[in-house]
């Protein structure tokens, strides 16, 4: 469908939302921090803490540099905190090895520390105008609506990266530039509930609007439950440490989630195992660093 590129582009370079990573003058590492930082976190949460990030932190050897304790603190409630160990691993490899700047090719940033393939490809195009397809789940929706016919992608396949691609214009630059307006039309457009197909700039090239916008015939979706989930748990366990000066006893860990202590204490086990807390030898717990500090 190479017309719906031809769509797209001055949809997006007049509808596109103004992020800060979006800036001309953002550089690769502040395109891989806003990656790392929207994964599974809406962006509006993002945006304040990528600024203060990139005010604190502008190249990857001062986030190397830092201490870790100091970098989950930062990190505060963007949820899933073992983001910010990779990052901050991914930053000491690009200190290290590429010279303090993100390196622009694919294959070099997936040999990165903790940069999966979204990530790798998102930065390529977003960050250096490469022309590699970019898969999030908006843009699986809007793929599986304008060129299957179907209210819904279903399960990653491994058709979604070649799918992509063939959206994609030749030319490198118009390619990231498509890619990045596929993603916006399926953040703020062809959003999952009460898509906006009288705002669409390609509903009359979108197949399942053509079919009358069938229902979705797959399996239904699992709703994602909060409230008593372990990373809830979690995350009332790190709110202790990142709120303490220093390391904190047992037993203020264990005020902060009475209602299942077998699920605490797994929670707190599953914390030190992934390196976001660690236990002193007498028996407080304490932000990675921090097990000097004072009692």
């Amino acid at each position: 469908m190479p017309a719906l590129a031809d769509r797209l582009l001055p949809w997006f370079a007049a509808n596109a939302r103004d992020l800060p990573w979006r800036a001309p003058d953002v550089t690769g590492w502040g395109v891989l921090v806003s990656e790392i930082m929207l994964q599974q976190t809406p962006v509006v949460r993002v945006d304040p803490i990528w600024r203060e990030w990139m005010a604190r932190w502008p190249r990857p050897s001062d986030l190397a540099a830092a201490p870790t304790a100091e970098v989950l603190r930062a990190w505060g409630k963007l949820g899933y905190p073992r983001r910010a160990l990779r990052l901050q691993a991914a930053a000491a490899a690009i200190a290290a090895e590429h010279g303090d700047v993100v390196p622009d090719d694919v294959d070099a940033l997936l040999a990165l520390p903790g940069i999966g393939t979204y990530t790798a490809r998102a930065v390529a195009a977003f960050a250096y105008g490469r022309r590699c397809p970019v898969v999030d789940t908006n843009v699986r929706r809007v793929v599986a609506r304008a060129v299957h016919g179907r209210a819904e992608a279903g399960d990653a396949s491994a058709r979604d990266l070649p799918d992509t691609e063939a959206l994609l214009p030749s030319d490198e630059a118009d390619a990231a530039r498509t890619s990045a307006a596929l993603m916006e039309l399926g953040a703020c457009v062809c959003v999952a509930r009460g898509p906006r197909c009288a705002d669409c700039p390609v509903s009359d090239l979108c197949a399942w609007q053509q079919a009358g916008r069938p229902a979705w015939d797959g399996p239904p979706k699992k709703g994602q439950r909060w409230a008593g989930t372990d990373r809830q748990v979690r995350g009332r366990l790190l709110d202790v440490l990142r709120g303490a000066t220093g390391p904190v006893d047992a037993a203020a860990l264990e005020a902060a989630w009475r209602t299942d202590p077998a699920q605490r204490a797994r929670c707190l086990d599953s914390l030190i195992v992934d390196g976001l807390v660690e236990q002193l030898a007498d028996g407080r717990f304490a932000l990675p660093g921090e097990s000097d500090a004072p009692s």
